[in-house]
């Protein structure tokens, strides 16, 4: 286990998420109701369920709103939705796994490819980028959940790969056959994460400069904005004095 390397976020830049609440809700129903349809519709025997309630939770999403999410896949209402994942580049030569979930696989991939054709970007063939990542699982926290040796040692019983804190939180790596093991060894010691999924994990980072990462980040933001479009991952890494800049 590597210990506290720092790892950035490669999700989203801070704060994003805060931004786009109900954008947020409708994506976090969406992976509720695909989860409690492809499983038990009880968390606790469903870990990815679960993963997706705790996820809903701390982003205080209302119970009624959870529930109607796993009542829509139990009674049969859920739109059959589908997982895609879309590579390609972004400014600066940054490699971009775009994961989605749609009911119209045409509608999605006009509206992904509109949005990276039009900031600085391009779509990929599969494949193309992704042998530049790992598949691991990725569990998260907020910094509130202990602190950086508490949840170090934590994740070192529970069977973790290697942990990342700072100010943001704190960034637990499993395997990926591990994820709901280790999550569910956690949860007595740092209580219910904040997320814990599959994750894309750059093997190198890529710097961004200011002339750069604007776009990039408007290239995010797009993605983001789509309702089929789940995570946005990236081997980006933008200095702390170009975040500043950029405000």
């Amino acid at each position: 286990m590597a210990g506290h390397s720092k790892y950035k976020n490669i999700m989203y830049r801070k704060g994003a998420q805060d931004k786009k609440r109900s954008g947020m809700f409708s994506k976090l129903s969406r992976e509720i109701t695909v989860a409690a349809k492809m499983g038990l519709p009880d968390p606790d025997m469903n870990p990815r369920l679960r993963a997706a309630v705790n996820a809903a939770k701390a982003q205080s999403m209302p119970k009624d709103n959870i529930q109607r999410s796993i009542d829509k896949a139990t009674k049969g209402d859920a739109e059959n939705y589908e997982e895609i994942r879309y590579e390609g580049f972004g400014p600066g030569g940054v490699s971009l796994i775009i994961e989605a979930l749609t009911d119209n696989r045409n509608r999605t991939v006009t509206n992904v490819r509109t949005a990276v054709s039009k900031n600085g970007g391009n779509l990929g063939a599969p494949g193309s980028v992704s042998h530049a990542f790992d598949r691991m699982g990725l569990i998260t926290y907020p910094a509130k959940a202990g602190d950086a040796d508490t949840v170090f040692e934590a994740a070192l019983e529970a069977g973790a790969e290697d942990v990342s804190s700072s100010e943001d939180g704190h960034e637990i790596w499993t395997e990926q056959g591990s994820l709901h093991e280790v999550a569910r060894a956690l949860e007595p010691v740092l209580g219910d994460a904040e997320g814990a999924k599959l994750a894309w994990r750059p093997q190198v980072m890529v710097e961004v400069g200011e002339s750069d990462a604007g776009t990039l980040f408007k290239l995010i933001d797009a993605l983001d904005d789509d309702d089929d479009v789940q995570t946005v991952w990236g081997n980006y890494e933008v200095p702390d004095a170009v975040m500043e800049k950029l405000g």
